[in-house]
C-alpha cells in the first residue's frame, strides 16, 4: 500500500521524483523527512505498489530495501528496470551478501547502502544518482533534439535537392524543345508565306510544302518524345528496361534533317557520314539524336567564324581497352563506371575544327549552366544533359580536344544485331 503523497507541482517535477520502497514503516518515514524538502517522495510499502508508481510516474531515483516480505528488493529493482530502464537505484540491507551485491550489480543499482544507513552517505548516493539522472536527461534530449535537427536539415536537403532537380528538369527541357520548336517556328513562316501568295499553287510548290510539313512533323513528334521522356521523370518512373533496338542508319538519317535545318548551322560546313555496316542501339531513339544534335550545334557555336563539323561513327566489334584512356589537360573519359562495356559498341564522333578547349576549362564543361557563351547565346545545359543520357544508357563519352585544332566528342553506347 502506497503513502498518501501531495500531487506534484511543475517545480517538484523539475527538481525530481524519488520512490522510496521498504516494507518497514520506520526506514520509510526517517528517508521521508531526511528528502521531503528536496524532491517530489512516492512511499511504497510493497514491490506491487512500487511496480504500480514506476507505471503511472516518471521516477528517477528509488531507494529499495533488498528485504522485504513478498517481493524482495531484487526482483523489484528487476520489474523496475524492465517498465523505466533508466531508473537509478540504491540498494539498502541489513544482511549483506556477496549473492545480492552481485545481483543488484548486474542489474545496474548505482549504490549499495548498510542498514541503519549513515545520513550523509545517503544523501550523498541520492544527489549523485539524481545528478547522473539529470545528466542524461540532459544527454537524451540534447539526442533528440540533434537527431531532430539532422531530421529536419535531411528533410530540407531532400526538399532542395527535388525543387533543384525539377528546376533542372524544367530548364533541360526549355533547352531540349528550344531547337525543334524553333526549326517548326521557321518553317511555318515559309509555309505560310507560300500559301500566301496570290497565283495558284503549282507542282513544284506542292512538293515544297509537302516537305517543309514533313519535316514540322518530325520535329513535332521529337518535341512530343522530349516531352514524355522527362515527364518520366519528374513522375519517378523508371527509364525503360528494355529499350527496341533502333537502327543507326535510320537514326542518322533522322538526324540529318534535323541538323539540316537548325538555326545553329549558319555558314558552317557539316558531313555526317553513314556508317559502313548497319546495326541497333538499344538506347532510346530520341535520346540519341538529342546526344548527337546537342553535340553538334555546341560544335557549331564553338567559334563566330565558319568552320567544319562532321558526324561519323562505326561498330566495334570488342570491348574498349579503358586503360589506354587517360585525362589530362587535352582528354576526359566520362561515365566509365555505368559503362556497359560489352561487344557489339556503337561508337558515334561529332568533331569540329574549331578552336579547342582550353585546359582550365575542360573540367568544367559538363557542369550544369557553365558556358563560356554570351547570356543570349548559350544556356550550359547541352553538355550537361548529354552527359546524363549517355549515363541512363549505360555509355561512356569521350572529349579529345586541342588549342587551334578543334575538338572530337566520342560516345560509346551499347549495340545490338539488328533482327534479319
Amino acid at each position: 500500500m502506497a503513502d498518501e503523497v501531495p500531487e506534484m507541482t511543475p517545480a517538484q517535477k523539475r527538481r525530481g521524483t524519488l520512490l522510496i520502497v521498504d516494507d518497514e514503516d520506520g526506514p520509510r518515514q526517517a528517508l521521508r523527512m531526511v528528502f521531503k524538502d528536496d524532491y517530489h517522495l512516492l512511499m511504497a510499502e510493497d514491490g506491487a505498489t512500487a511496480i504500480e508508481l514506476a507505471q503511472q510516474n516518471d521516477i528517477d531515483v528509488a531507494i529499495l530495501d533488498i528485504r522485504m516480505a513478498g517481493m524482495s528488493g531484487i526482483e523489484v529493482l528487476e520489474r523496475l528496470k524492465y517498465v523505466k530502464p533508466d531508473i537509478e537505484a540504491i540498494m539498502l540491507t541489513a544482511f549483506e551478501t556477496t549473492d545480492t551485491m552481485r545481483q543488484a550489480l548486474r542489474l545496474r543499482a548505482c549504490d549499495y547502502l548498510n542498514k541503519p544507513f549513515d545520513l550523509a552517505a545517503m544523501r550523498t548516493a541520492v544527489n549523485q544518482a539524481m545528478q547522473r539522472r539529470t545528466l542524461e536527461s540532459e544527454i537524451n534530449s540534447s539526442a533528440e533534439k540533434v537527431q531532430e535537427l539532422l531530421e529536419e536539415l535531411q528533410n530540407q536537403r531532400i526538399e532542395e535537392q527535388i525543387a533543384k532537380k525539377r528546376g533542372d528538369i524544367y530548364a533541360s527541357i526549355i533547352h531540349d524543345i528550344n531547337g525543334p520548336l524553333t526549326v517548326i517556328s521557321g518553317f511555318v513562316q515559309v509555309l505560310n508565306q507560300r500559301l500566301n501568295r496570290s497565283a495558284p499553287m503549282e507542282v513544284e510548290d506542292l512538293e515544297f510544302v509537302k516537305h517543309r510539313l514533313n519535316i514540322v512533323t518530325r520535329q513535332t513528334t521529337n518535341c512530343i518524345e522530349i516531352s514524355r521522356r522527362y515527364l518520366d521523370i519528374l513522375r519517378n518512373k523508371p527509364g525503360q528496361q528494355c529499350a527496341p533496338r533502333v537502327s543507326v542508319s535510320q537514326l542518322l538519317k533522322d538526324l540529318e534533317h534535323l541538323v539540316r535545318v537548325h538555326p545553329s548551322l549558319h555558314d558552317n560546313e557539316f558531313t555526317l557520314t553513314p556508317f559502313g555496316e548497319n546495326v541497333g542501339v538499344t538506347v532510346n531513339g530520341t535520346d540519341v539524336i538529342q546526344i548527337l544534335q546537342n553535340l553538334a550545334v555546341n560544335a557549331f557555336q564553338c567559334a563566330p567564324t565558319p568552320h567544319h563539323v562532321e558526324i561519323s561513327g562505326e561498330v566495334l566489334r570488342a570491348p574498349l581497352d579503358l586503360q589506354a584512356f587517360k585525362d589530362g589537360p587535352n582528354d576526359r573519359l566520362l561515365n566509365v563506371e555505368s559503362m556497359q562495356n560489352t561487344a557489339p559498341l556503337v561508337k558515334f564522333r561529332v568533331s569540329d575544327t574549331g578552336p579547342g578547349i582550353p585546359a582550365e576549362v575542360l573540367p568544367k564543361i559538363f557542369q550544369p549552366y557553365f558556358t563560356t557563351k554570351g547570356p543570349r547565346e548559350g544556356t550550359g545545359l547541352g553538355l550537361n544533359i548529354v552527359q546524363r543520357l549517355i549515363r541512363e544508357g549505360n555509355g561512356a563519352l569521350h572529349c579529345h580536344t586541342k588549342p587551334g585544332e578543334g575538338t572530337t566528342f566520342t560516345v560509346y553506347l551499347p549495340g545490338a544485331e539488328l533482327a534479319k
